[in-house]
């Protein structure tokens, strides 16, 4: 997961035309939305999938971070696909915020996307990187489509009133729900976590054992069952955990913060101070 940024000067977008705006309410009603965004997230997985263990290169990025030309073309194919299908939509997206600056997000809706969460996992040949994408509307997010690449695996919101699903390729679409929390409560951390800090934070929010691991494949795991809490502490942009936070919600989950409010968005740098994703 990326470091937040700093922002920019660049004004703010202008006003969404109604007429997209009710068919982006129509779209997200219906569940629509939730299929065509998952699609989209499906294409770009196959271009990153393209660029996987072909030797390459990653560079550096202003804020440390890597960012390789898989990042910017699965970008560039989701920018392009969103604008075709629901013109004049802001879009927040990692790599044209590092290469022009922070926008301001506007009221309404907005588009959240990395295009490659897990990027350094990427490069080393490791499988836990995804393709993300989230819709926000004052403040909250209500749509989400996750994508491994490496595993061919999606994940996604459904209509506006529940429901998410998971498929393994071009697979039928299976609901997923979170489980109720076990005795024994088990958590995901970040791999960049000492085992002493990790011990901490669990048992913080009641948890006995836990499991690192990369990107927002954390937030689909607990979605579907398979875990109970995500907590962290560290920095993280906003667009790291919009689209598995999207998923995780329809899965009957939440994200929340220290105080145990629900985590919202469109913060000042888009930055996310500490939060806990959680099951049943």
């Amino acid at each position: 997961m990326s470091e937040p940024l700093s922002p920019s000067e660049t004004p703010a977008p202008a006003p969404l035309s109604s007429a997209v705006a009710q068919r982006l309410a129509s779209d997200l009603k219906s569940g629509r939305l939730a299929e065509i965004i998952a699609e989209i997230a499906e294409e770009a997985a196959e271009v990153i999938r393209g660029f996987w263990h072909a030797g390459v290169v990653a560079e550096q990025k202003a804020d440390a971070s890597p960012v390789t030309e898989a990042d910017r073309a699965a970008e560039r194919l989701i920018l392009s696909r969103l604008e075709a299908e629901w013109p004049g939509v802001q879009t927040i997206a990692e790599e044209q915020a590092c290469a022009k600056g922070l926008p301001q997000a506007g009221e309404g809706w907005f588009w959240l996307i990395d295009p490659l969460d897990g990027t350094r996992g990427f490069v080393a040949g490791r499988e836990a990187f995804t393709v993300n994408i989230a819709l926000v509307r004052d403040r909250l997010v209500v749509a989400g489509a996750v994508v491994a690449p490496a595993t061919g695996i999606s994940w996604r919101s459904g209509p506006e009133a529940g429901g998410a699903f998971r498929r393994q390729g071009q697979g039928a679409w299976q609901p997923i729900h979170v489980r109720e929390r076990p005795a024994e409560p088990v958590a995901l951390v970040s791999h960049s976590l000492s085992d002493e800090e990790a011990e901490r934070l669990i048992r913080r929010h009641g948890c006995t054992r836990w499991q690192a691991l990369d990107s927002s494949l954390k937030l689909c795991l607990i979605a579907e069952g398979r875990f109970d809490a995500y907590p962290r502490t560290g920095p993280t942009s906003e667009w790291d955990i919009a689209a598995g936070h999207g998923v995780l919600q329809a899965a009957g989950g939440r994200v929340i913060t220290d105080d145990g409010q629900t985590l919202k968005y469109a913060k000042p740098g888009f930055a996310n101070g500490a939060f806990v994703a959680l099951g049943g």
